[in-house]
Formats: C-alpha cells, sequence, structure tokens
C-alpha cells in the first residue's frame, strides 16, 4: 500500500513537471533570444527558475500538507516576447523585480484580494487574450517557413488533444522533433553533459521598465496564474494559504530575478494533476505528489545546459509553433471568460483589441493601453446609464 502511494505521487509530481516543461519551454527559450541572450543564457533562467520553483514547492507542501506546485508563469513568458522589443536584459531583469516585489506586497498586505476585485475579470481575461493572440496567428505563419513541418505538428495537437489532452504539448514536441530531423530541418552540434551555471545581470531601474514589463508582468501573473492555481486549490476542497504563498513566492522571485526568475507563481493545469485520487485517496497525503514535482523541478534545473544545447538546435518554425500551440487552449478560455458577460462585452473587445494592437504611445505597452481603454470605456457606459435614469 505504502509503495502503491509512493509510485502514484512520484509519477503525478513527473506527469505535472513534463507536462509544464514541455508546454513552455519555447516560450522562455524565444524570451531569452529576443532580449538579446543564447542558449547559455537559458540554461541559466531554466536552473534559477527549476531551483526557485522545485525549493518553494517542497517546502510549502511539507509545511502546510497541501499540494502546492509552484510554476513559471506560462502567460507571463508570452507576454514578455510581445512586450520587450524596445527593452535590454537589464531594465527586463528590473522589470522582473519590481513585479515580484509587487506580488511579495501583495501576499504580506492582504492586497491581493482587494486588487482583483477592484479589476473586472473580464477585462484581465481579454488583456490575456489580446497578449496570446498574435501567437496563435503565429502557427500558422510558419507554414510560409516549413509547411510540412508545422502541418504535421497541427495535425498532431488535434489528434492528441482527443485522444491524450493531459500529454499533448509532450507528443506534439517529440513528434515534431522526429518529423525536423527526417526532413533535415534540425542544426546539430556536439552535444556535452555540463552543469547548469548562474548569469547574473544587473537590474537598470526606469520607469518605462517598471510601467512597460513590471506593472504588465505582475497583472499577467497575478489573474492569469496566481487566481486560477488558488481557484484550483479551492476546487479540491483545500484551504490555500494565499498570503503566505505570495509573501514566499514575491521574495523568492525577487532574489531569483537577476539570475532569469522572470516569474514564480501558483501553478493551476499541472497542480490539479497532483490533488485528483488518482494520487492517493486520502487528500491529506496528495501533498506528496507536489513536494515529487519539486523535486524533478530541481532535476531539470540541474539538465537545464543540456536541455538548452539541445533546445539551440531546433528550427525557428518549430520552436515558434510548438509555443503557440501550447496556448491555443489559454487563448480559447480567454476570449469565453472575457465575453461571458453581455454588458462587459463591448470593453472586453477594445481592451483585446489594444492589447493585441502595436500602440506604444508614451512608451507605454499596448498592455496597460488595453486596460485602460477597457477601463474608460467601463466608465463611459456606467456614467451614460446614469445619465438617462
Amino acid at each position: 500500500m505504502l509503495v502503491n502511494r509512493i509510485i502514484s505521487a512520484t509519477v503525478a509530481g513527473l506527469v505535472a513537471v513534463v507536462i509544464g516543461f514541455a508546454s513552455s519551454v519555447a516560450l522562455i527559450y524565444q524570451t531569452v533570444i529576443n532580449l538579446g541572450g543564447d542558449a547559455g543564457l537559458a540554461s541559466s533562467w531554466i536552473l534559477t527558475l527549476g531551483l526557485s520553483m522545485g525549493i518553494t514547492s517542497i517546502a510549502l507542501s511539507y509545511y502546510y500538507r497541501v499540494p502546492i506546485l509552484i510554476a513559471w508563469s506560462t502567460p507571463g513568458a508570452a507576454l514578455l516576447i510581445a512586450n520587450t522589443q524596445n527593452f535590454n536584459l537589464n531594465e527586463a531583469i528590473a522589470g522582473f523585480m519590481f513585479s515580484a516585489l509587487l506580488i511579495f506586497l501583495c501576499g504580506i498586505t492582504g492586497w491581493f484580494e482587494k486588487l482583483i476585485n477592484k479589476l473586472p475579470f473580464q477585462l484581465a481575461s481579454a488583456m490575456l487574450g489580446g497578449i496570446l493572440v498574435n501567437f496563435g496567428i503565429d502557427v500558422f505563419n510558419q507554414m510560409n517557413e516549413a509547411p510540412l513541418l508545422v502541418i504535421v505538428m497541427l495535425f498532431s495537437y488535434l489528434i492528441c488533444r482527443q485522444l491524450m489532452p493531459k500529454f499533448t504539448m509532450l507528443f506534439v514536441l517529440i513528434i515534431s522533433v522526429v518529423f525536423a530531423w527526417q526532413l533535415e530541418l534540425m542544426t546539430f552540434t556536439a552535444f556535452s553533459w555540463q552543469l547548469s551555471e548562474f548569469s547574473y545581470v544587473s537590474p537598470e531601474f526606469n520607469l518605462s521598465a517598471i510601467l512597460g514589463i513590471g506593472i504588465p508582468l505582475f497583472l499577467v501573473t497575478m489573474a492569469a496564474q496566481n487566481l486560477p492555481g488558488i481557484a484550483v486549490l479551492k476546487a479540491h476542497n483545500y484551504k490555500a494559504p494565499v498570503s503566505s504563498i505570495l509573501s514566499v513566492t514575491g521574495f523568492v522571485n525577487m532574489l531569483a530575478a537577476p539570475f532569469g526568475a522572470y516569474a514564480i507563481n501558483l501553478a493551476a493545469i499541472t497542480a490539479a494533476i497532483c490533488m485528483t485520487e488518482d494520487v492517493d485517496k486520502d487528500p491529506k497525503k496528495r501533498y506528496w505528489a507536489a513536494i515529487s514535482g519539486g523535486g524533478f523541478y530541481i532535476l531539470m534545473a540541474i539538465s537545464a545546459g543540456y536541455l538548452m544545447q539541445a533546445f539551440a538546435s531546433l528550427p525557428n518554425a518549430l520552436i515558434y509553433s510548438l509555443a503557440g500551440m501550447a496556448l491555443f487552449t489559454t487563448i480559447t478560455s480567454s476570449i469565453q471568460q472575457a465575453l461571458y458577460d453581455d454588458k462587459m462585452s463591448e470593453a472586453a473587445i477594445i481592451t483585446f483589441l489594444v492589447t493585441a494592437s502595436n500602440l506604444s504611445l508614451w512608451n507605454i505597452s499596448s498592455v496597460l493601453w488595453g486596460l485602460i481603454a477597457g477601463s474608460i470605456t467601463l466608465l463611459i457606459q456606467k456614467l451614460l446609464k446614469k445619465s438617462n435614469k
């Protein structure tokens, strides 16, 4: 009985980590490249993120006896790809640290619930959809570069989504790598095993980095990651120590940001894997699955140098397409949630369109302009309704 519990908890932790890694590592790699980094810097980011997520998952889960799985922010990475063209690496690091500081303050002050209550959920969903929609579109743009590869990836995605939804991105990654190798699209280099190394980048604080990176990353991480993560815990009848989780992840994030930890937060979809009856019939014992996941995060971190070497050999069309397909589900749910309430739909659509645009007026990103535009739309609608009464 004990052996079965250990095996089921270990497997659940491994599956959660593999799915999380396969579904979004392409986004993190591309973020580093966009900021002027290389595979070596990407391995430092994965090393730092893996250790941060692993240690916090193990510590929080063991202390509270609750399956608390910490993850990197997939929407946050997508935001950074779309939103850092006008910033250098040092400014980006400053933005990461400011976002982490805000999360830490939310934890120690209890601001989180108050802040989320003031931000309409539909506008937050529309903002997220606007950030991600171009990644979905880019899947089909990549057909211009490697049509056969992307078509095979797309059909693999569609089939796996129906047959094995939990493992979709893992199978798409495997199939796409094999097919790219058959098409001779991969650039092979001499792979050598090496331990990952930390790369420190000093932050360069300025108002543009705070407004363009820090605040949007904070909003996306809280609204699209921490909030669903708390919902998953509550849905499985776990009393979530919200403030403590935010305090710990925010503090660790601040310390680790100069080494590439752009955002760590509560996991949602992968965390749910650690909370089912398949892990353990006794809900009080399921925290061992999250502890197992934390251990696999640390192993992933130690292997980051080798993993990023392998990733650097993949064609760009594969990386961009993999990233976009990994976000199909998130894009769908974001748009559905944004348009759920007819009274909010116009404001949500305006938020979505402005966020998806290339607007960067006064060096303020389209993400913030999207929220501003949506909020102004709601305000005008409310004022006009009052005047008509």
